[in-house]
C-alpha cells in the first residue's frame, strides 16, 4: 500500500486515478492554485516513481496515469484508494462535514482529532463552529460542549433527521455521492430501495408530492431506516389527525418501513410522516373547500392589505388566489409543526423582486400580530414568487419587466434543458420566451424578442445575438450579462430621486438608530415625511433586516408614508452594524409617496444593479454626492 505524506495526496492520487483532469479542474477540486497542483504532482511522481506508474501531462487532456509495470503498481496500491477520502480543503467544505459528522455521530466529538486528520488548526476548526452553529439553530438543534468529553448535538429526533434530509439533499443537487455520510452503504442500500418503492407508496393513495417533496421524502424515509435500525425511533411525536389520501399513504410506507427494518414501527414514526406529506403535497382543491380560518384568510389578508397600503389590487386575480391558497394550505402544516423549507433562490428573490418582498413581507407581518404562527423568510420567499407573477400579469412595473430571450439550440434535448436550468439560476431576471433550432431561426423575418442567445454562430437579424456553450465561460456569462441588463431608465430614476441635499457622510461610532433619527428628521423639516415616518421605518427594520447585501441597505417604512419621494443617500466608511452581525456601508433611506409610487418603484432595480455590479465598495469610498453620482452612473453604463 502506498503510503502519502498529506491527505490532499491521497485525494489528488484519487482524483487523477479515476479519470484524467487538466490543472486548473484539480485545482479548483482541492480548492488549492495550479502551482500547488504541480508541485504536488512532482511529490506524487516521486512517491510512484518505485511503483511502475507516472503522471504525464497531455495536451488536451490534463494529467494522466501512465502504468509501465501494471502487476507491480496494482500491488501497491492495494487499500490506498479505500483510504483516500476527501479532506474539505475550505471553510464552506469543512462546514458540511462538520453538520455531517455532528448528525450521523452517536458519541461526543473533539475538535483537535478532526483537526488532526483535516490537517488544519483546532483554531480554524472553532472559526467554523460559528456557521455550524448557526445552520443547527435553524432545526432547534444545538452543540453541547463538556471538558474533557468533547461536543455532542442535542435537540429532537425529528430535526436530527429533517436536518440530514435537507442537507443531502443540498449535496445531491451537485453530486449524487454519498461518501461524505458514515455507514454510506448503509444509507445507499436503503435510498435504493425507497426509490423504488416510495411511489406507488404515494400513487396507491393517490396522492402527488412536487419534485422537491418527493426527494425530501425519499431521503427522510431512508433516513429513518437506517436512524430506527441504530436505535434512535420517534417516541412522543404527535400531530393532528390526517385526511384519509395521506393516512393511506403513510400506512403504505410504514409497512415499507417495517420490511426493511424487520421491527415494529411506533405510531409517532407514522404521525411524522404523515405530517411531512401534508407539507409537500400538491393539492388540487378548489378556495371554497380550505378552512377559512387558514389558508384563505391569510391569501384574502395579503392581497386586502397590498391594496390598501401599496395601492396594487390583486384581489379579483382568480389565478393567483387558487395558485397562492393551494400553496398557503401546506405552508401552513409546516408552520405549524416547524418544518423547514429550504429556499435555494431566496437571495435572488430578495433583489430581483425586492418590491413584492417588501409588499409581502409587510403583509404577512401584520397577519402574524394576529396569529400564533411565526412564518419564515424562505416561505415569504415562496410568496413572493406569486405576488411578483401577479404584478407582471396586471401593472407594468419597470422593475418587474423581464429581458425576454429566444434560446436558439442544435445541440438536443438534453443540451437544450441543461443550458435552460444554467440560463435560469444565472439569471432569474430572463424569460426565455422560445426555443428553436437554427434552422427554424433561418427562416424568421424577424426577432421579437430582445435579444437571442444560441450555441452556435448565427447570423444577426434584428436583435443582438450571444453565442455561449451548454456549459457558458466566465467570458460569455460576462457578455450575456451586458444584454440581461440593459435598462434605461435607470439613469432617469439617479437623477430624478437622488440630491445631493440628501446625501451624507456618516460619522465615526454612528449607529442605526441614531441614522434613523437624524435623517427622518432632516426629511420632515423639508417637508417630505410627517414624525411618524420614522417609528415606521424601525418597525420595518424590526420585522426583518433590510440589509440587501454586498454592504448596501435599504431601510424604508411599512406603506407609502412620505409627502413626496426621495432617496436620502448614506455613506459610512467605518460600517455601521445592521442586525444579525452585517455591517452596512452604503445606505438609502427611502421615502415613496403614494402620489409616484408607480415610478418609483423602479427604484428598487437601482439597488439590484448596484448589488449585480458590485458597485458598493466604489459607492463606500465617495466622500460628496458628485463622486457618489459619477460613481453610480459609471456602474450603469457598465451594466
Amino acid at each position: 500500500m502506498v503510503k502519502f505524506p498529506y491527505q490532499r495526496l491521497a485525494q489528488m492520487f484519487s482524483e487523477l486515478h479515476a479519470e484524467s483532469l487538466p490543472q486548473e479542474e484539480l485545482a479548483r477540486r482541492l480548492s488549492v492554485s495550479t502551482r500547488t497542483v504541480r508541485s504536488d504532482i512532482d511529490i506524487l511522481n516521486d512517491i510512484l516513481s518505485g511503483h511502475g506508474a507516472q503522471f504525464v501531462l497531455k495536451r488536451g487532456k490534463g494529467y494522466s496515469l501512465n502504468i509501465d509495470d501494471p502487476a507491480k503498481f496494482e500491488e501497491a496500491i492495494k487499500g490506498t484508494l479505500d483510504s483516500a477520502a476527501p479532506v474539505p480543503q475550505s471553510a464552506a467544505k469543512r462546514v458540511r462535514q462538520l453538520l455531517i459528522r455532528f448528525l450521523s455521530s452517536a458519541y461526543a466529538l473533539k475538535l483537535q482529532d478532526l483537526a488532526d486528520e483535516w490537517n488544519v488548526s483546532r483554531a480554524t476548526l472553532q472559526a467554523d463552529m460559528a456557521d455550524v452553529r448557526e445552520r443547527f439553530a435553524r432545526y432547534q438543534l444545538s452543540i453541547e460542549v463538556k471538558p474533557h468529553y468533547g461536543m455532542k448535538l442535542i435537540g429532537e429526533e425529528t430535526a436530527i433527521r429533517v436536518c440530514l434530509a435537507d442537507l443531502m439533499s443540498e449535496i445531491s443537487s451537485e453530486s449524487p455521492d454519498l461518501t461524505l455520510f458514515q455507514d454510506e452503504h448503509k444509507l445507499s442500500a436503503a435510498l435504493a430501495i425507497v426509490r423504488a418503492e416510495l411511489p406507488h407508496c404515494l400513487s396507491r393513495a393517490g396522492l402527488k408530492l412536487t419534485d422537491e417533496g418527493a426527494q425530501f421524502m425519499t431521503f427522510y424515509c431512508a433516513i429513518a431506516v437506517c436512524r430506527i435500525m441504530e436505535g434512535f425511533p420517534l417516541q412522543d411525536f404527535k400531530a393532528e389527525e390526517p385526511v384519509d389520501d395521506i393516512r393511506h399513504a403513510a400506512s403504505h410506507i410504514i409497512a415499507m418501513m417495517r420490511r426493511m427494518t424487520g421491527i415494529h414501527i411506533s405510531a409517532s414514526e407514522e404521525a411524522f410522516i404523515c405530517v411531512n406529506i401534508a407539507a409537500r403535497s400538491v393539492q388540487g382543491i378548489l378556495p371554497s373547500e380550505i378552512n377559512a380560518d387558514d389558508a384563505g384568510a391569510l391569501v384574502s389578508y395579503i392581497l386586502e392589505y397590498i391594496n390598501r397600503h401599496y395601492h396594487y389590487d390583486l384581489r379579483h386575480d382568480e389565478q393567483l388566489r387558487t395558485d397562492m391558497i393551494t400553496h398557503v394550505k401546506t405552508m401552513i402544516t409546516r408552520v405549524r409543526y416547524q418544518i423547514n423549507l429550504p429556499n435555494p433562490v431566496l437571495a435572488d428573490i430578495k433583489q430581483h423582486y425586492a418590491l413584492a418582498f417588501d409588499f409581502t413581507l409587510s403583509a404577512v407581518s401584520s397577519w402574524a400580530k394576529h396569529s400564533p404562527y411565526r412564518i419564515s423568510e424562505n416561505e415569504i420567499g415562496y410568496l413572493v414568487l406569486h405576488i411578483g407573477v401577479g404584478l407582471e400579469r396586471h401593472y407594468q412595473i419597470g422593475y418587474l419587466r423581464r429581458p425576454q430571450a429566444l434560446l436558439v439550440n442544435d445541440g438536443g434535448n438534453a443540451t437544450l434543458r441543461t443550458l435552460e436550468a444554467l440560463l435560469h439560476r444565472r439569471f432569474p431576471q430572463m424569460d426565455i420566451c422560445a426555443t428553436m433550432t437554427g434552422q427554424e431561426y433561418d427562416q424568421l423575418e424577424a426577432v421579437t424578442a430582445d435579444f437571442v442567445i444560441a450555441t452556435s454562430r448565427l447570423q444577426e437579424k434584428n436583435r443582438p445575438v450571444a453565442v455561449v456553450s451548454p456549459f457558458p465561460s466566465d467570458y460569455q456569462i460576462e457578455q450575456l450579462e451586458k444584454l440581461v441588463s440593459v435598462d434605461r431608465t435607470r439613469p432617469y430614476m439617479l437623477k430624478r430621486y437622488f440630491a445631493a441635499k440628501h446625501f451624507m457622510v456618516a460619522r465615526k461610532g454612528m449607529t442605526q438608530e441614531e441614522l434613523f433619527s437624524e435623517v427622518c428628521a432632516k426629511l420632515a423639516a423639508e417637508g417630505y415625511v410627517d414624525k411618524e415616518f420614522a417609528d415606521s421605518v424601525r418597525e420595518r427594520e424590526s420585522i426583518l433586516s433590510t440589509m440587501l447585501g454586498d454592504g448596501i441597505a435599504i431601510p424604508h417604512a411599512l406603506g407609502l408614508m412620505a409627502r413626496k419621494t426621495a432617496v436620502y443617500t448614506v455613506i459610512a466608511p467605518e460600517g455601521i452594524e445592521w442586525g444579525d452581525g452585517s455591517i452596512a456601508k452604503v445606505i438609502f433611506l427611502l421615502a415613496i409617496s403614494k402620489t409616484e409610487y408607480e415610478e418609483a418603484m423602479a427604484i428598487y432595480d437601482l439597488f439590484v444593479n448596484f448589488m449585480r455590479q458590485r458597485t458598493a465598495t466604489k459607492l463606500a469610498e465617495s466622500r460628496s454626492f458628485e463622486e457618489f453620482y459619477e460613481t453610480a452612473l459609471a456602474s450603469m453604463s457598465d451594466a
